[in-house]
């Protein structure tokens, strides 16, 4: 019953956020790097666990090949495929029209929106008018960067960059910045349901 089970979550996972494949002939192992610790973390033992290192785990399998997971923050990801220092991204990486002209993406695993975040009774909500004025954390290279730039930053709206989700959610917590804009997997995942436990 349990492999029928992991069977249907990938199958369902590789019907519907994209992975990105390399393949360097002269090895027998593929590299993943994954930034997101809503579907990657570490374990008591220090050893990544979570939905991307178990979907890794599993294509390599299938492919009867050694994996090796390298951690990395997500603007770099990009950089480090192209010059060869991994060989594959496994990561919710948003498929966009730039990226689509520096690297290959497979179909989508599955599909996230974006999530504002902000601390229980705030009056700060996602429209234009309770944003203006406002701090919103983002993490540096993803889309939800790139959106708040074009789309809120001309509006008064005030975009924090930041290398890591935790320094976000850290910020966020003490107050630092008004709101957290993210992937709604991260924020669900890795923030809510964790953070008040």
């Amino acid at each position: 019953m349990k492999k029928l089970a992991l069977s249907l979550s990938l199958a369902l996972a590789l019907s519907s956020v994209s992975t990105v494949f390399c393949r360097h002939p002269a090895k027998n192992s593929y590299r993943y790097r994954s930034d997101l610790c809503s579907l990657r973390s570490k374990n008591a033992q220090g050893e990544l666990v979570g939905f991307d290192i178990d979907l890794a785990k599993e294509l390599c399998k299938r492919i009867n090949t050694q994996c090796t997971f390298v951690e990395n923050p997500l603007d770099a990801l990009i950089p480090s495929l192209k010059a060869k220092k991994i060989d594959a991204i496994m990561s919710s990486l948003s498929i966009t029209e730039k990226r689509q002209q520096e690297i290959a993406f497979t179909d989508k695993l599955y599909a996230a929106d974006s999530r504002l975040v902000v601390k229980k009774g705030s009056p700060v909500t996602p429209d234009l008018a309770t944003l203006k004025g406002k701090r919103v954390g983002v993490l540096q290279g993803t889309t939800q960067e790139t959106y708040g730039n074009e789309h809120w930053a001309p509006k008064g709206i005030e975009i924090v960059s930041y290398q890591g989700q935790d320094n976000i959610y850290s910020d966020l917590t003490a107050g630092r910045i008004d709101a957290a804009f993210q992937d709604e997997v991260a924020a669900s995942e890795g923030f809510l349901k964790t953070a008040y436990r």
